[in-house]
Order: C-alpha cells, then structure tokens, then sequence
C-alpha cells in the first residue's frame, strides 16, 4: 500500500487525503504509489515533528524514481499564495501561517502544495506528470511571470476610462436589427421590400375575393401559403411583430402601419451598424463576449435583459467591462457578420453562451472556437436539466485547447446570479477548484460553485500516451 497520512491534521472541516494522488498522476504525486518505498513512508509520518526541507523532498522523490524540483518551485508552491489564476488560499487545508515557514511543517501542509501543482499541471498542461516536469526547474521569478501571463491584470481593467457611448436601441425595436428584418424590409433608399411588397400584394388578393377588414397577421399567413413565398413565413411574421395584429381594409391603412414600423427598422438598423463600428474600435480590450440565437422579439427581449442584469450588477461594476451585446449589433451582411463575431470570440477573454429554445449552428460554433481557444466558456441554461444535459452529454462541453491539447470543458449554470459570480471570479483571479479522483488514475477537475468539470486526464494509459505523443507530432 501507498505511505498514508490521512490523518493528516484539519481546518475545520476541510483536509485532504494522500488517497487522491494514488493514481497514476506522476510527478509529485508518485510520493503516494504503492511501489514507493518504505522509507519514504516512514519520512512522511514525521513531518509534525521534524519539518521536511526541499532537499529531503528532493531525495524522496529521487528514491520513488522522480526528479527533483527547484528552490524556487518548492518556495512557491509551498511557503508562498501568491496572486495566482485562482485563489489558492481557498484550496483544501490551507493555513496562513504556513507562509511564515522555510520548510513544510504538515502532512496537510505538504498535501496542499501537491494539490496545487497537480491541480496546474491539470489545467495548464493537460496532465499532472507533464506539468510537474515542464515547471519543476523552474525558478521563483520564472514561476511568478509565468502565471502572471495567464492571469487577468484586474487593476488594469478598473483604471481604464469610459468608451465612445453606443447608440441606444429601444428594447422592443431590437428585434428588427436581426437578418430576418434586414432580408423582409431590403434597403429603404432603393425603395424595395419584399415584406412590402408581399403585403400588398396580399391585400389586393383580399380584396379582389372577399374583401373587408384583415389582420396583418392573416394577410401574410394567406400570402405564404403559396409555394412562392411559404419558405419566408416565419422570416416575415417575425419582421412584422409590431403590427400583426392590427387590422386594415384599404391600402392608405396599410401604407401607415407598414411606414411605421420600417422607419423603426431603419432607425434601429442605423443603430445597430454604427454600435458595430464602435464594437469594432474597441475590438483589442473587449472583456466578454455574448453568444446567442434569437428567434423572435421575445428573445431579444429577454436577452437585453440578461445583459443589463448581468453587466449593471454591482458586483461587477468596478471592472468596468467591455461587452458585447448581441442585441445592439448588426453586419452589411451575414459574411461579413461572421468575420465581425470570429473577431470577437478571438479576443474577448471570456465568452457567455445563452442557451435558447433552440440551438444554432452559429453560437455552438462559437463556443467551439473560444473552448479551443483555451478560454474560459460560461453555458447559462434557464432550466437545470438543460444544464445537466450541457455538463453530461452535449458535445461541445468537452473539446480540446488548439494549442496545447489540453481538455478543457464548459462552466454550466442555470442562474443569472452565478454567472455574474463566476465572471467577478474570473475577472479576479479567484476561481475556485476541486480535484476529484473518478477512478483510479482518472482525474476531474472541477469549477466549485457549479461542478462543472473543465478539465480531465484519463486512465486510458494508451490513450494517453498516444495523444501526447502524437498530438505536437512527437515521434
């Protein structure tokens, strides 16, 4: 059996067990396998009593056939909680007087840093063993630069000054920035729509038959039932959702409610293309970007609120983030629309995906790009078991880091109010996480506050083996 120290001592309620790194982890945790050798076990019980010095730990691993590490790489994982890319004094164990030592002083004290390393290695390298050797030789300063460039510069975020305003759109008009809109109305200085165009023609149809008052509503349902037009129903309904139920008998009535609503199209469109400009400007410092289908004005109802809820609170309000609001931006056209949100998923540092009534190619591949990006992803499903379903079952869940090959995994809520936690987190450094032993040699890594799992490493050892060899094209 593997040296013990589960009695390790206790914060509260909160310790940790040698028994988490009994798989094959490697690096540090090869401390706790079951071929290491006596004395390293009997070393490890004496920790309260004689604190255990790198160059002991160094000899414990070189007896369990590991290599060593570094002054500085023992100091900061260790005798240091440094500003890091999570809150390491919320990891499991942690005491404050710890950092008052020059050696480890506890079985609990010595769990911890192992728990810190396995837990980067796991997040940054994609397996605990590679990450240990990739970082073991590694100095205090080195150690330190490293994860500052993969930490968020909060202070920088919260002296940056005001932007250019964008140009308002009321809530209700929204809606009529979408393609849907722009493909029903055309382009009013060339004086075509074939929403127009259909309505009239609808209504001369009626009244040639039967004649009397009508609902928009009803004119464009007959005008769409034949084979012309029947593939664009749902595109024209949707565009003319402020007046379908409004009824008309004569074309001058018609006239009126049809200019009404495409001057708010025009006016909104206008909007929409100039916040694009100003979306566009401001491109290299965009905090967050929001992907979502909407579907019709209740969705881009409900999603201007999301926004407002989400980015008002005043848990975030001294970040000052730069976000984009789907429901204030529009493209010339959907090409364009796809450079304009390539671009954005590219630099934003975090991406919120709204789950709708349905799904759509476009935000699923959204959330592929920024999941192989490495960034962090946030799934807000409005149901639990849409969210459950995200968490167990839905692919884009689980992908891999272009990059590095390092499997990474969606954050899933179904609560406003743990979104907005979860970006005060990340926008702080102060995500918190779990490592969970699945089985033996398979390792969960976990978001806290929702149990996500947004990192793994199998027990598959071919698999393993296999992958990182191949992966950057070792032979």
């Amino acid at each position: 059996m593997p040296p013990s120290i589960s009695d390790a001592g206790t914060v509260g309620e909160i310790t940790l067990n040698s028994d988490l790194f009994s798989g094959d982890v490697g690096g540090l945790g090869t401390l706790f396998r079951a071929t290491a050798c006596g004395e390293v076990g009997d070393r490890l019980g004496t920790i309260e009593r004689q604190p255990l010095s790198r160059t002991e730990l160094n000899q414990l691993l070189h007896l369990c056939h590991e290599a060593g590490l570094s002054e500085g790489f023992f100091r900061y994982y260790w005798l240091r909680a440094p500003l890091h890319t999570y809150d390491v004094r919320k990891l499991p164990g942690f005491q404050e007087s710890w950092m008052q030592t020059s050696a480890i002083v506890s079985k609990q004290h010595l769990l911890w840093g192992i728990y810190r390393a396995c837990l980067d290695g796991l997040f940054y390298f994609g397996d605990m063993r590679t990450g240990y050797r990739e970082l073991r030789a590694k100095s205090d300063d080195e150690l330190v630069e490293f994860y500052r460039g993969k930490s968020i510069e909060t202070e920088a975020l919260q002296r940056r000054g005001s932007i250019l305003p964008l140009v308002q759109i009321a809530k209700d008009d929204r809606y009529l920035i979408s393609e849907m809109a722009c493909k029903s109305y055309g382009d009013p200085s060339q004086g075509t729509s074939d929403l127009k165009d259909l309505l009239f023609g609808a209504l001369k149809a009626h009244q040639d038959n039967s004649g009397g008052r009508v609902t928009i509503r009803k004119l464009l349902e007959q005008a769409c039932a034949g084979k012309t037009a029947a593939s664009r129903q749902q595109e024209f309904l949707f565009s003319a959702d402020d007046i379908l139920d409004e009824e008309v008998e004569n074309r001058e009535q018609l006239q009126g409610r049809y200019e009404r609503v495409a001057t708010k199209f025009q006016k909104s469109r206008e909007a929409a293309l100039q916040n694009t400009r100003y979306y566009l400007s401001m491109v290299n410092d965009l905090d967050v970007y929001v992907a979502t289908s909407m579907r019709d004005r209740d969705d881009f109802r409900k999603m201007a609120d999301f926004c407002d809820q989400v980015f008002s609170s005043s848990r975030l309000g001294e970040l000052k983030l730069r976000y984009f609001d789907p429901t204030m931006s529009a493209a010339d056209g959907h090409e364009d629309k796809g450079l304009i949100e390539c671009l954005m998923v590219k630099c934003a540092k975090v991406l919120v995906y709204c789950a709708g009534k349905k799904e759509s190619f476009g935000k699923d591949a959204e959330a592929a790009m920024a999941l192989s990006l490495g960034k962090p992803v946030i799934f807000y499903c409005d149901e639990e078991q849409r969210g459950r379903f995200y968490r167990e079952v839905h692919p884009l869940s689980r992908l891999i880091e272009f990059a590095t090959g390092v499997a990474v995994g969606a954050i899933v809520t179904s609560s406003v109010k743990d979104v907005i936690e979860l970006l005060h987190r990340v926008f702080h450094n102060g995500m918190e996480y779990e490592l969970d032993q699945k089985k033996e040699g398979y390792y969960l890594l976990r978001e806290k506050l929702t149990q996500s799992v947004v990192r793994l490493q199998t027990s598959d050892k071919m698999l393993r083996e296999t992958f990182w060899n191949y992966y950057h094209n070792r032979v």
